[in-house]
């Protein structure tokens, strides 16, 4: 279960908000919010969603995100020109249950095309121990399962053929124009499927000690474990007997790295490497990217892939990748691209 750090306060703050935003939404007039080019309206809820929108849309289309770069996006709270935004789009990409102020807001919209990501790829439940954020006094609430399916080059192409399937029917005149772009790209996940596969099959331990339990999808698809120290809230305390838990597990299995992520103080990992004689290392959940300018999502997912196969003990040289000529997914890409999860450790 996902837990919501803010959503005693900002689920009501957004229903506020969404009441205002709707109001002059209705003054203006014209519910429509194409561009004067005539560019399809997209807004996406955070980055690998609005990445997804950019890479198959392209110059067909004008994309705003919810959470700006750098954002840690489970915190957002939309601001009443932002749910005007989603109430005026023809498209919207998001995640259900990831963040409660879009979901409203959503819910309110006249899009043509709601993509919820979670329809082309379901959650799984990856049973993380959530204990240490019992007895807080806050309400947590959150999608039936880990929200990640993103960190799994497989899942995250079967969200892209969803996405091209709805632009394509929201925008005809360049349905053509949407399909070839969502090959293109769905042939570069695969790739880096096959980067993933080829880079991590030969390392001396399959076990990774992570502050931040993003990782699961990533886990079972490469047939790694996942140890976190926290659940999926990166910000909370856990208890000793977790932290136990995980020192035991990384001298089990030899671990020689402890991994936080970018939009998260990295002292609770610290501390921890520091305990145990360890090095840290970034492994990047790509909630966010703090550069778009300078890196994407298969920059940053090929920047994990190398911090993962350092610690992992991988061999030095990787025997060289294939061409990206993976098989595109065709209409039943979920099922394949959701395998059953292998167990994870939390």
């Amino acid at each position: 279960m996902m837990i919501r750090r803010h959503a005693r306060s900002s689920i009501a703050l957004a229903a506020t908000t969404i009441a205002a935003a709707l109001t002059l939404t209705a003054c203006g007039g014209s519910s429509s919010a194409k561009d004067a080019d005539g560019k399809l309206n997209i807004v996406a809820s955070f980055y690998p969603m609005e990445y997804l929108a950019q890479q198959i849309g392209k110059d067909h289309v004008a994309v705003t995100d919810l959470t700006a770069p750098g954002v840690e996006p489970h915190d957002l709270e939309l601001t009443a020109k932002q749910v005007a935004s989603v109430q005026k789009a023809d498209a919207i990409l998001y995640l259900k249950g990831l963040q409660p102020t879009v979901d409203q807001a959503v819910g309110q919209s006249s899009a043509k095309a709601k993509i919820d990501a979670t329809a082309a790829s379901p959650l799984v439940d990856h049973h993380l121990d959530e204990d240490s954020a019992a007895g807080d006094g806050h309400k947590h609430d959150g999608p039936a399962g880990d929200p990640h399916i993103w960190l799994d080059p497989a899942r995250y192409a079967a969200i892209a053929r969803s996405v091209g399937d709805s632009f394509a029917k929201t925008d005809p005149a360049h349905a053509d124009d949407y399909r070839k772009n969502t090959d293109d790209l769905v042939n570069r996940l695969g790739a880096l499927d096959e980067e993933f596969q080829t880079g991590l099959k030969d390392a001396r331990t399959k076990t990774f000690v992570t502050s931040h339990a993003a990782f699961g999808y990533l886990a079972d698809h490469y047939g790694l474990t996942q140890v976190a120290i926290n659940g999926v809230d990166p910000e909370s305390e856990p208890t000793p007997a977790r932290l136990a838990e995980v020192q035991k597990a990384a001298k089990d299995n030899g671990v020689t790295t402890i991994f936080f992520e970018t939009l998260v103080s990295p002292k609770l990992a610290d501390t921890v490497a520091k305990d145990l004689g360890l090095n840290t290392a970034v492994l990047d959940p790509l909630e966010g990217v703090k550069d778009p300018a300078k890196d994407d999502y298969l920059s940053v997912m090929r920047q994990n892939l190398a911090h993962l196969r350092a610690a992992l003990g991988a061999p030095a040289a990787a025997p060289a990748t294939a061409a990206p000529t993976a098989t595109v997914p065709g209409p039943d890409a979920t099922a394949s691209a959701a395998p059953t999860p292998a167990p994870t450790a939390s």
